[in-house]
């Protein structure tokens, strides 16, 4: 399950007396306080301390800290999490952890705003931002928490990655590592949309947790708005839901949810979604920075990237380096040894936390060890191999061009005629299911799946090699670029780049009852694109039906290798349901206020100079 489903669900089973076990070593080890942090506008921060017990004026630890609105629970000084800290690992070497519920949720006072925009220039006290409340937090800390040795550092997964993003921009000088791990970056192209695409499951599930803070009350009680669907089948339950205007319908969200209808009212990139977007502002970074993703991140992967491409480019000089391993959304924390019916074949999560985020933060924060940390350290899918780099993308790679050739070929090299196409029939009542898994959620095992199921329907167009003969592996962004055509006025785009096994392959322990690996495709990348913002993410135009149209746009990055005796395979469709929404395939505005009427069948075209930029590593 996803990661923020995953921490809402223990949240819920602690509400309702099913406290989770807390491993004995805490609070043996660790003395808790509450507190309540005032920051400059007057606003108090509920923060949780969780402080060694052998600290004193001999013994100092550094402070180690998360801020985020999943909130801090369980409270009361006697009550422990099951865990404290990024890893076991990293708590047993001990350090002072804090947790802070952030503005607005929780036990924290104020307003809870989404992603809060960021600040550049403040005036006032009352310009307030995440950066603000880390720095006040932080000077707080160092005031009033004994035996801390001055040195201070934070963490966190998903949302609250953005709240570390969000306070390396403090500016405060005992801030001296942070770790931006699957960080949300810019909402519009990380968990609501993608690229206009909007992402039904992954938000109708999430947004009913977050309605027990509107008023600014703080609280310890969970929201209790969870929806009961009446079915276990997601796909059937979200074509009968209609057009996605009728999620407003009161027995659905009602209108009643201010977040899930700020995503309805703002499909465009406007200054709803610019505001959010924290990578223009991560500048004047003066400390180390860890980001850390994984490969199969179904949530959070533009993040990751463009995170750590954002602090190289702003601030030069500074330590900025890259970690991804073979894992989905804080896959990390878990084994790490395989992810559906693909295995990685060791236990790379714990090689994590072990090897690298252990010896980040003792040495930025303790002074142990050496700061000689590759650029970029990175698992090697295929090969299956942890490999470190200078640079990312590597410098060595090089740009090269996968031709989607009429017929269903696929090929690195150039086509040598002109013209042709290949069509498919898009039928918004018969979208292609994104997963053979019946469910409500996005399961992240989708990331890996076999994608046979696709490739067998007719609205699903397949670009193959020939077998290759030696091994080739991809490193780096992916870039489609499309000449399509349409016989509608709009239409969505996705690419899918698959791994094909040979027919000889053998399962393996981790391959699924009902599958075999066998002639299996592997999804390695993929993403959506709506056609309508083709030219202009604000201004959104139709398509002129027949007219052959450029569509380009980026797959985010990969490191895998295609084996030889493999396949490269590219799968282009217009639905992936219900993991993003339909397209009625008539313009309209805004498709989140389309009618039933609105939506209808059109053949789409793929045609001759379409093709995937790609990066090959020699």
């Amino acid at each position: 399950m996803k990661l923020r489903i995953v921490c809402l669900l223990l949240l819920s089973l602690t509400a309702f007396g099913q406290n989770p076990p807390v491993n004995p070593f805490y609070p043996e080890n660790y003395t808790k306080y509450e507190y309540q942090v005032p920051v400059r506008d007057g606003i108090k921060l509920f923060t949780a301390v969780y402080v060694p017990k052998d600290a004193g004026p001999d013994r100092k630890y550094p402070i180690l800290m998360q801020r985020t609105p999943y909130s801090c629970r369980p409270y009361g000084t006697e009550n422990f999490p099951r865990r404290v800290g990024p890893s076991e690992v990293i708590a047993r070497d001990k350090y002072i952890f804090v947790y802070q519920d952030v503005r607005g949720r929780w036990m924290s006072e104020g307003i809870f705003q989404e992603m809060t925009p960021h600040i550049d220039v403040k005036k006032a006290k009352r310009d307030v931002d995440e950066s603000t409340d880390t720095y006040d937090t932080i000077d707080w800390l160092l005031k009033n928490i004994p035996n801390h040795n001055g040195k201070v550092g934070q963490w966190g997964i998903s949302y609250p990655g953005f709240y570390v993003s969000a306070g390396t921009l403090s500016g405060h000088p005992a801030l001296v590592a942070s770790s931006p791990q699957a960080p949300m970056a810019d909402l519009w192209r990380d968990d609501s949309y993608h690229n206009g695409v909007f992402l039904i499951p992954h938000n109708f599930n999430f947004y009913p947790y977050f309605t027990n803070r509107t008023d600014g009350k703080p609280t310890q009680e969970p929201s209790r708005t969870e929806f009961h669907y009446g079915t276990e089948d997601g796909y059937q339950f979200f074509l009968n839901l209609g057009p996605m205007k009728n999620s407003q319908k009161p027995d659905y969200y009602g209108g009643k949810d201010p977040y899930w209808t700020a995503n309805l009212a703002h499909p465009n990139y406007d200054s709803f979604w610019q505001s959010r977007n924290i990578l223009p502002h991560l500048k004047g970074i003066r400390h180390a920075v860890m980001i850390v993703g994984g490969w199969y991140d179904a949530e959070d992967l533009h993040g990751i990237f463009k995170t750590y491409a954002a602090i190289e480019k702003q601030n030069p000089g500074i330590f900025n380096v890259l970690v991804a391993g073979p894992w989905t959304h804080g896959g990390w924390n878990d084994s790490g040894e395989s992810l559906g019916s693909v295995s990685f074949g060791s236990k790379t999560g714990p090689y994590f936390q072990e090897n690298i985020e252990r010896k980040f933060f003792a040495h930025f924060l303790k002074g142990e060890g050496t700061a000689d940390f590759p650029e970029a350290h990175l698992f090697e899918t295929g090969s299956n191999r942890w490999r470190s780099f200078d640079a990312w993308p590597p410098k060595a790679a090089v740009e090269k061009a996968l031709y989607l050739l009429p017929g269903g070929k696929l090929s690195f090299q150039a086509p040598t005629g002109s013209g042709g196409f290949d069509e498919f029939v898009s039928d918004p009542a018969k979208p292609v299911p994104f997963s053979e898994t019946i469910g409500l959620e996005m399961n992240p095992d989708y990331m890996v799946e076999d994608q046979r199921f696709a490739a067998r329907r007719p609205d699903v167009l397949v670009y193959q090699s020939e077998v290759l003969t030696e091994d080739v592996t991809l490193a780096g962004n992916l870039l489609a670029n499309l000449k399509v055509s349409t016989t509608g006025t709009d239409a969505d785009w996705i690419v899918k780049l698959i791994d094909v096994y040979p027919g000889e392959a053998k399962d393996n322990p981790t391959t699924a009852k009902n599958e075999k690996m066998s002639d299996f495709q592997q999804l390695v990348r993929h993403d959506a694109f709506r056609g309508k913002f083709r030219d202009d993410k604000l201004h959104p135009k139709p398509f002129r039906p027949g007219e052959v149209t450029a569509v380009n746009y980026e797959l985010i990055d990969v490191l895998h290798t295609f084996r030889k005796g493999h396949r490269i395979m590219v799968q282009v469709q217009s639905t992936m349901f219900p993991l993003y929404d339909r397209n009625p395939q008539t313009f309209v505005p805004n498709i989140h206020e389309a009618d039933e009427k609105d939506f209808r069948k059109a053949t789409h075209r793929v045609h001759a100079g379409s093709l995937l930029k790609v990066r090959v590593l020699n």
